[in-house]
């Protein structure tokens, strides 16, 4: 028989802390930081060859795929 951990685990309802959260929460907490560190002058703010590149990158650590 199962412990009750194991239990928990394999239901996905042992999630702690800000995974746990409502979804409209994070989203909310997440745009806080990046508005703070914005005001704060250290965001990276990508120029259009940055973003150019990142974009091959992802499409290459996807194999070229077009699933979502």
């Amino acid at each position: 028989m199962p412990t009750r951990r194991n239990q928990n685990s394999q239901n996905h309802q042992d999630r702690r802390g800000f995974a746990s959260m409502d979804p409209d929460r994070q989203r909310d907490i997440a745009a806080e930081g990046g508005r703070a560190v914005h005001r704060s002058g250290n965001a990276h703010e990508f120029d259009c060859r940055e973003a150019r590149a990142a974009g091959r990158k992802g499409g290459e650590a996807r194999g070229g795929r077009n699933d979502h």
